[in-house]
């Protein structure tokens, strides 16, 4: 039995609110989505007087701004295959499975995407996440058939299976992140952004706890002045499609979120940070 840890959920509550624009350059006289295309940087448009803010070559930004989306209309599916029930509140639905079991949900999303982008990045052995409890969990040591026994709120490491470094087993290691890690091990392993200037696609806002819930910085665009805008996408629970939310207390801007690291609340779609906690994973 697991003593100290317990699977850190999503809340679903949200306050209802209004985000309202200072800036007089902000314009909606195009349309912001493009639903023939089905990358987020091409399927989504910024603002008039807008531009993509830039993101590092093979940056986890430049992933996220790549990374292939469903055809435009598809619904939020559960682990199980089945529709969540209210499917009004986003945008797009991320190419990439959920697996055939309730584990990943709001932490846990981040986690995949950005375990993914280091897998793709051929930087295998930057793969690590902690436990709840503290415990830096290496993909490495997976590979090289080491498991974690828990006991009580102990782990031991022992070595009971052969060297496999395949891309199944690296799934089967992110299981076992998903059921011990959460968004208080996700807030501890990332580094707080205090300014609304630094904050840039792949950061995390977070609430740790239990009921807890974290949303991704999916895009960022900017104007002549530095102001900017963000996209924000998540996944939930249970398990589901990881998806890009509407802005629904912007609709004119929508689904672009005007942002800033030193509000009292931050609304979204599905859920309302207060407080507001940025944070960085690099």
């Amino acid at each position: 039995m697991i003593i100290f840890w317990s699977f850190i959920g999503c809340n679903n509550s949200q306050e209802k609110g209004k985000v309202l624009l200072d800036d007089e350059e902000i314009s909606t006289s195009k349309s912001l989505i493009s639903k023939e295309n089905n990358t987020v940087k091409t399927r989504f448009l910024p603002p008039e007087n807008f531009e993509w803010s830039t993101e590092k070559p093979n940056s986890f930004g430049a992933f996220l701004l790549d990374f292939p989306l469903k055809k435009y209309g598809s619904e939020i599916l559960k682990y199980n295959g089945t529709p969540i029930a209210t499917q009004s509140l986003h945008e797009a639905v991320y190419d990439i499975d959920t697996g055939e079991k309730d584990l990943q949900q709001c932490a846990d999303s981040v986690i995949r995407l950005y375990a993914e982008f280091l897998w793709k990045q051929n930087r295998k052995n930057e793969i690590a996440f902690h436990f709840t409890n503290g415990d830096l969990v290496k993909w490495s040591d997976y590979r090289d058939g080491f498991r974690a026994y828990v006991n009580g709120n102990s782990v031991d490491y022992r070595k009971t299976a052969v060297y496999d470094d395949s891309y199944q087993n690296f799934r089967n290691y992110l299981d076992l992140i998903y059921n011990y890690a959460g968004t208080i091990s996700l807030t501890r392993e990332t580094k707080p952004v205090n300014s609304t200037e630094n904050l840039k696609t792949g950061d995390i806002l977070i609430i740790p706890g239990s009921p807890g819930h974290v949303v991704f910085i999916a895009g960022t665009c900017e104007n002549k002045k530095g102001k900017k805008l963000f996209l924000l996408s998540e996944g939930f629970t249970p398990s589901q499609s990881i998806h890009l939310l509407k802005n629904p207390f912007d609709e004119e801007i929508s689904p672009w979120y005007d942002l800033d690291v030193n509000s009292e609340k931050i609304n979204t779609a599905r859920f309302t940070f207060t407080p507001v906690n940025f944070r960085s994973l690099d």
